[in-house]
């Protein structure tokens, strides 16, 4: 499929702010693709369905900050776009409850891309 053909995705931005290792970047994005695609499964079956037949095109992304996350949420909520924080248990490199990254849709590109076009891809 070219890159220009999907017409659904899902992105996940993660918090660069806390300096974690890239194995712990890893995890915490699949915890936010596994939470957005449950729930998107859930509520908005049809995008979740388009979403998935299409390949599940999935884009990681660079935040630099929780205010940052939250402004994302907040730009989500106001499209009816299905987003999920993610907090970490605290076992390993950061403290318990720790916001570690947002994940965001599926839906539509277009949709998606009001909520985070102004990131960049995770490095």
């Amino acid at each position: 499929m070219a890159k220009d053909s999907f017409r659904y995705k899902m992105v996940i931005a993660v918090r660069t702010d806390l300096k974690m290792s890239t194995g712990k970047m890893i995890a915490q994005a699949c915890h936010a693709a596994v939470a957005c695609s449950e729930d998107t499964k859930k509520t908005h079956s049809k995008q979740w369905r388009n979403w998935r037949d299409e390949g599940a095109k999935k884009v990681a992304l660079d935040a630099w900050s929780m205010e940052e996350l939250e402004e994302l949420a907040k730009k989500a909520d106001e499209l009816d776009v299905v987003y999920n924080m993610i907090q970490d248990a605290g076992h390993t490199e950061i403290p318990p409850g720790t916001v570690t990254c947002i994940g965001i849709g599926p839906d539509l590109v277009q949709k998606i891309d009001k909520v985070t076009g102004s990131l960049s891809l995770l490095k």
